[in-house]
């Protein structure tokens, strides 16, 4: 797992489909749903450990983004 695409096929696999047309609001949604897999034991810790981390880094790229059109 490389991208963020990369956690949305991870996520449609188990008929997860995120879109509210917000980008923080998608990627904060994409990580409560990643955290649920983990808990229920669909994912392993590796791929969990992976997905948060890029999710992280993708908001905090978004983040700035904003930051700097304002």
């Amino acid at each position: 797992m490389r991208t963020i695409y990369d956690i949305r096929q991870l996520l449609k696999q188990f008929g997860v489909f995120i879109y509210i047309g917000d980008r923080i609001a998608d990627l904060e949604l994409m990580e409560d749903e990643i955290r649920e897999l983990y808990r229920s034991q669909l994912i392993d810790i590796k791929d969990f450990q992976m997905a948060l981390l890029l999710i992280r880094q993708e908001i905090s790229r978004e983040q700035a983004k904003q930051n700097s059109l304002n």
